[in-house]
C-alpha cells in the first residue's frame, strides 16, 4: 500500500500539480527592500501553461505595473513549446493580469501610488492545480544600502565559520 501512496505522490510532483516552485526571482532581495507579500493567481493561454509544466518560465526581469484599475504582470517570460498549437500566435513576453480581490488591487494601487513602492514578482508556483506568483510590495534600494546588506551578510557567515569553529573545539 505504501508502494501506491509514494508513486502517486512522484507522479504528482513530475505533473507540477503539487506545491512545488516554477521560477525564483533572486535578484529582488538583491535590488529591493521588500515589505508586504500577496498571493496573486495568473490569467494565462493554454498553450502558457503546458509551456510553464516544461519548466520555461522566468520571471527575472519581471515587475507589475497598474493599469485600468487592474494589475498586470510585465517583462515575464514563458517561452512556448515548439509544439505550440499552429493557429495561436505566441508571444512570449505578453502581459499577463494578476487575479487579486478588488480590496487587496485598492490597497495596492494606493500604495503604490501614494507611498512610492513597486510591485516586484518573487515566485511563480504550483498551487493545486493552479500557477499562483507572490507579489511584494518593494522599495528600492540606494548603491549604499546593497552594500551594507552585503556587509551584513558576510558578516554573519563569517560569525557563523566561527562558531563552528569554536564548538568543534570545545
Amino acid at each position: 500500500m505504501s508502494k501506491n501512496s509514494n508513486n502517486k505522490a512522484g507522479k504528482d510532483k513530475g505533473k507540477g500539480a503539487g506545491g512545488g516552485t516554477i521560477a525564483l526571482n533572486k535578484r529582488a532581495r538583491h535590488e529591493y527592500s521588500l515589505e508586504d507579500k500577496f498571493e496573486a493567481g495568473l490569467s494565462l493561454q493554454g498553450w502558457e501553461l503546458k509551456a510553464i509544466r516544461a519548466g520555461r518560465a522566468n520571471i527575472g526581469d519581471a515587475y507589475a505595473v497598474v493599469l485600468h484599475n487592474e494589475i498586470f504582470l510585465i517583462g515575464s517570460q514563458i517561452t512556448p513549446l515548439i509544439s505550440a498549437s499552429t493557429h495561436v500566435v505566441a508571444n512570449d513576453r505578453r502581459s499577463r493580469k494578476l487575479l487579486l480581490h478588488r480590496a487587496e488591487i485598492d490597497n495596492l494601487i494606493g500604495r503604490v501610488q501614494r507611498d512610492g513602492y513597486t510591485l516586484v514578482p518573487t515566485a511563480l508556483y504550483w498551487k493545486g492545480n493552479k500557477v499562483k506568483a507572490e507579489i511584494v510590495l518593494a522599495k528600492g534600494k540606494q548603491a549604499h544600502d546593497k552594500r551594507e546588506a552585503s556587509k551584513e551578510r558576510d558578516w554573519q557567515r563569517e560569525k557563523q565559520r566561527v562558531m563552528r569553529r569554536h564548538n568543534k573545539d570545545a
